[in-house]
Formats: structure tokens, C-alpha cells, sequence
């Protein structure tokens, strides 16, 4: 169940958060500098230039970054020092090679999230609600997107709800017993049952009606729902993939041990055998032995592998209809013995 303290919304021009669920309807109109009778044209546009869209906002990543963010990981850093001492060597048939792993492995991960990435965004755009709005005294459908605090919206049996709002009255309802409308807020709140909503309670964005059709005003748009301030506090976790750590495990391991035969390289070589170094192929021993140490200490082609793997199963995921939007949930998946599922559906985290 939702508490008080998470209906309060920050509204423009008043000093502190309004808890709507608390207030009457009057004075939320009065709050809103609304009516029952919705906003006009002119306005509406006025108060979505202020607030906002009614929608989350959307990371946005440099394409460059993301690629080279691929290359840049224990094991990634000691193929591209091996690459160095190569080109230093004239070695370039190494230096070839080794250069193409590293852009090999990118590619793969990049193109495959990419993909994903695009599919998520085109079935976000399919699936993009639509609502029903009193405007200048009309009834007309828009887009979510577009509403903004003061609207009237029209919601009904099958909707989902695409803002915060809080209930109007009954139209022609005289002085009959109400019939409450039912929400269906488990994906928010977690109640198993839809909930009973009353003239002037709140309702939730994301929640679905399961019985019912009222006017009702909007409160609260994007991420100042409740739903867009709970996306706030997961979006401000940063979990690292399973896989991820384990391959960090293992290229610190690979580094230490890389850089315990260097240094013992270089003890003998310089220290005891006193060798100079020259430019140019076989111009220096020691660094050609140090690029055999740091070759033959990594698995080089470990990331390559991991990349065409994931991607073959992203691929076969994807047959299935399901979309892959990190490469490393695959093997989060593969790895899964028990799904847990409470009464409502919602994934339960122990």
C-alpha cells in the first residue's frame, strides 16, 4: 500500500508538496488552476512547455562511447599493452590479430545491444497509450505523452491510467449510492486486488481500471508520479552484470600474474643479463618476451567467444519473441534454478 507521504506532488507556484489524496476537490481544482470542464487548447500547450511531457526521461549514450566502453576492461587493457609492444616490435601480424579480437569483440556486443535497443524503442512506440481529454470543451484523444496537471481525462474499464489523478464526481449520479470504480495497482503497490476508488481519491499512472468510466483530473505528470518517482530510485542503482564480475575476477588475475612475470622479466634481463633495448624488430628481446608473457598470460580470445555465444543466444531469444536488452541477462537467465513470483505476478527479490 501506497502511504501519504508518497501522493505529495511539488506544484508550481505553491510553497510546499500537496498531498492530493488528502485534500478535497475543490481545493485541488483551486491548487491546479483548473475546472471540471477541462483546460483550453492555449493553456495545455502553455503548461506542457512548463512541466514537461508526461513521460520518463530517456538516457541518452554517445554511440562512440558505448563502442569504446567494449574495450575497455581488464582483459581488453592487456590485449591492447600487448598490441602496443607488437607495433613497437614491427610485429604487425600480432599486432593484426590482436587489434582485431579487441574490434571483433566490440562489434558483436555493440551491434547485438543496438538491436535490442532499437527493437525496445520501435515496441515503445507501438505501444504508446493514448488518452481521452476534455479540451475547449471537447472531448478528443491524445497522445499520454501530452497531458499535463489540470487536464480532465476520461478513463474506463480496460485503460490504463496515464497519469496521477484524482477522481471526480459521478456525472448525473443525483443522490444514489456510488458505485466505486476498481483499480488494479498491483504492479505499483503489490495489493493482490484491484482497489476501490471513490470521488476524490487517487489514482496511480500505470495502474489499470477494471471497473468503471469517470472524469477525472490530473494531478501529476512524469516524473513526478509515483511511478516516475519510484523509476527515479531504481534508475539510481547501478548493478553490475554477473557475468561482468567474474570476467573482471578473472582479468585481475590474469594482470597480477602478467605483471609478477614482468617484473621478473625485466629483473633478469636488465639486472643480471644488463641487455639494451633498440627500436625496431628484434631490437629488444625482452620486449618480445614480455609480449609472449602478456599473450600466453591472458585468454585472449575468452571475450570473443563470451560475445559470439551471448549473441547466438540473444538471437534464438529473439525467434521466441522475447528482446535481449543487455547481452549479459542471457547468461543471468541461463544461470536462474528458481523464478519467485508472488500472488500479483510481480518479481519478488529475497
Amino acid at each position: 500500500m501506497a502511504n501519504a507521504g508518497e501522493v505529495k506532488v511539488e506544484v508550481k507556484d505553491a510553497p510546499d508538496e500537496v498531498d492530493f489524496s488528502k485534500i478535497g476537490l475543490e481545493e485541488a481544482l483551486k491548487i491546479l488552476q483548473a475546472s471540471t470542464h477541462g483546460l483550453s487548447t492555449e493553456e495545455a500547450q502553455k503548461r506542457l512547455a512548463e512541466y514537461g511531457p508526461n513521460k520518463l526521461p530517456e538516457s541518452s549514450r554517445s554511440p562512440i562511447l558505448v563502442f569504446l566502453g567494449y574495450m575497455w576492461n581488464p582483459l581488453a587493457w592487456a590485449m591492447e599493452v600487448a598490441a602496443i609492444i607488437s607495433i613497437a616490435l614491427l610485429d604487425y601480424a600480432d599486432f593484426a590479430l590482436i587489434v582485431a579480437l579487441l574490434i571483433v569483440n566490440a562489434v558483436i556486443s555493440f551491434v547485438e545491444e543496438s538491436n535490442a535497443d532499437k527493437a525496445i524503442k520501435a515496441l515503445t512506440a507501438a505501444l504508446a497509450p493514448k488518452a481521452k481529454c476534455l479540451r475547449s470543451g471537447e472531448v478528443i484523444t491524445i497522445d499520454a505523452v501530452d497531458l499535463v496537471p489540470g487536464d480532465v481525462i476520461i478513463i474506463k474499464f480496460g485503460d490504463i491510467v496515464p497519469a496521477d489523478i484524482k477522481i471526480l464526481p459521478e456525472e448525473g449520479g443525483g443522490g444514489g449510492e456510488e458505485v466505486p470504480m476498481q483499480i488494479d495497482q498491483a504492479a505499483l503497490t503489490g495489493e493482490s486486488l484491484p482497489a476501490k476508488k471513490f470521488t476524490n481519491d487517487v489514482a496511480f499512472s500505470g495502474s489499470t481500471v477494471k471497473q468503471g468510466e469517470r472524469h477525472c483530473v490530473v494531478y501529476a505528470t512524469g516524473v513526478n508520479t509515483f511511478f516516475g518517482r519510484a523509476a527515479a530510485l531504481i534508475s539510481g542503482t547501478n548493478n553490475v552484470a554477473n557475468l561482468q564480475i567474474i570476467m573482471n575476477r578473472i582479468g585481475a588475475v590474469c594482470l597480477l600474474t602478467i605483471g609478477i612475470w614482468v617484473i621478473i622479466e625485466l629483473a633478469v634481463q636488465f639486472g643480471h643479463y644488463h641487455h639494451a633495448c633498440t627500436g625496431g624488430e628484434e631490437g629488444c628481446p625482452t620486449l618480445t618476451n614480455m609480449l609472449v608473457i602478456i599473450v600466453g598470460g591472458i585468454p585472449i580470445a575468452m571475450p570473443t567467444v563470451l560475445s559470439v555465444t551471448l549473441a547466438l543466444g540473444a538471437f534464438k531469444l529473439a525467434k521466441e519473441g522475447a528482446i535481449v536488452a543487455r547481452m549479459s541477462a542471457v547468461e543471468e537467465m541461463a544461470g536462474m534454478d528458481v523464478l519467485c513470483s508472488d500472488k500479483t505476478g510481480t518479481l519478488t527479490l529475497n
